[in-house]
């Protein structure tokens, strides 16, 4: 069986590795934008998820591979029913730690499988409870100069310098680094796949 990661993500690849010794990366060109939020933070990320996984899954027939299996995620952090998505600048950057300075804010990662010769596809999420410490108006700016917020759902990782920030978690680690192992691992054994 060849496995395809529908994500660049350098967290995502080390995670899936650490189950998974080959697999190919194929970064999805889904286009974000066209799946609207409706209110409901797992179906929004699992469509996400869905739509990532598709885009990849259809162009693995151009490879003309056997038994392939299409991994597709998308991770979000919400805030009060508010989708914190990747800062557009710095100055985004520091309005999204300062909403989650002093408050619990969820992690979700949506998780599509799909395997393309059977046309199998399972589809399912994981919600990561995170509580930041107060931040001072000085704690935020001292980490937004490392630059770490750039292209990180929420402005911040976890495995990170935003670490430091993280008081108390309830939930899968991994699921905040944007691959939750565990999972994965159940989705991969209802459909019949050992890792």
């Amino acid at each position: 069986m060849k496995f395809i990661l529908a994500s660049a993500s350098e967290r995502r690849i080390e995670l899936l590795s650490r189950v998974i010794k080959d697999f190919k990366v194929i970064p999805s060109d889904f286009d974000e934008q066209t799946i609207k939020f409706n209110g409901s933070v797992p179906e929004y990320v699992m469509k996400l998820s869905k739509a990532k996984a598709e885009a990849v899954s259809s162009a693995t027939y151009a490879f003309s591979e056997s038994d392939v299996t299409v991994i597709g995620c998308d991770t979000i952090v919400s805030i009060d029913n508010l989708i914190l998505g990747k800062p557009k600048d710095k100055q985004d950057a520091f309005r999204m730690i300062k909403m989650l300075s002093g408050k619990v804010h969820s992690v979700y990662t949506g998780i599509t499988i799909i395997n393309v010769n059977f046309d199998i596809i399972k589809c399912d999420y994981a919600c990561t409870k995170v509580k930041f410490s107060n931040l001072s108006n000085q704690d935020i700016e001292k980490y937004l100069c490392l630059e770490e917020y750039e292209d990180k759902a929420g402005a911040y990782g976890i495995q990170g310098y935003a670490g430091v920030f993280v008081e108390a978690i309830e939930g899968c680690f991994y699921n905040v680094v944007g691959l939750p192992l565990n999972k994965l691992n159940k989705m991969f054994g209802e459909m019949g796949i050992n890792l």
